[in-house]
C-alpha cells in the first residue's frame, strides 16, 4: 500500500506551485518524483539546483552515471526515466540496457564512465582502484572524477526519495536488464 500520495499542485508551497509551473513549462507535466520533492518546503528547489548545476559531464555521459546508478539502486522510477531521457540523447535501447549494466561495449570512455559510476555506486564510494585507474586511463581527469561523484549523489537521492515513498511512476516502464542477460 502506498502511503504516500502525489501531491497537487494546490497541496504544496507559492515556491514550489511556481517550480510546477516552470516545469509544467519546460517538460509538460510535473514528474510524480519532482512533485514528491514539494512535500517538502525546500528539497524541490535544492535538487532541482543539485541536479542542474553546472559540470564537466555532458548530458550524454549524465545519462551514463544515472543508468548505472539507477540500476544499482533498483529504482523503477529513476530507471523509466532515464531510459526515455537516454533516447532522447541519442542511446538505443541496447545501449541503455549496456549503460545500466555498467558497460559501455561501443564507447571506451563511456564504459569507463559506467563502469566508475557502477563501482561507486556497489561500492559506497570505496572505489576499486584499478575502476579508478581505468577511468584516468580512458581520458578522464580528477574534475570528471569529482562531478561523477556528485553526480552519484544526486542520482542516489532521487533512488532513495522513489524506494520510499514508491510514487507511482509516470514514464513508460524500463526494460528488465534480462533482456540482455539472456
Amino acid at each position: 500500500m502506498n502511503d504516500f500520495n502525489v501531491p497537487k499542485r494546490e497541496e504544496v508551497s507559492a515556491t514550489n506551485q511556481a517550480i510546477f509551473d516552470n516545469l509544467e513549462k519546460a517538460v509538460g507535466f510535473v514528474p510524480n518524483l519532482y512533485a514528491t520533492y514539494a512535500y517538502s518546503e525546500n528539497a524541490l528547489q535544492n535538487y532541482l539546483a543539485l541536479s542542474n548545476a553546472k559540470t564537466t559531464l555532458s548530458a550524454k555521459e549524465k545519462e551514463v552515471v544515472n543508468l548505472a546508478v539507477s540500476q544499482v539502486n533498483d529504482c523503477s522510477y529513476c530507471l523509466a526515466a532515464h531510459t526515455a531521457i537516454g533516447k532522447m540523447n541519442g542511446f538505443t535501447d541496447s545501449q541503455i540496457l549496456e549503460l545500466r549494466s555498467g558497460k559501455a561495449s561501443f564507447d571506451t570512455k563511456l564504459d569507463a564512465l559506467a563502469r566508475l559510476a557502477k563501482n561507486i555506486t556497489e561500492n559506497r564510494g570505496a572505489t576499486d582502484k584499478a575502476v579508478i585507474a581505468d577511468f584516468f586511463s580512458a581520458g578522464w581527469s580528477k574534475g570528471n572524477l569529482v562531478d561523477t561523484i556528485v553526480l552519484v549523489g544526486d542520482k542516489t537521492i532521487s533512488n532513495y526519495l522513489h524506494k520510499t515513498t514508491d510514487v507511482p511512476v509516470d514514464f513508460p516502464a524500463a526494460q528488465t536488464l534480462e533482456a540482455i542477460e539472456a
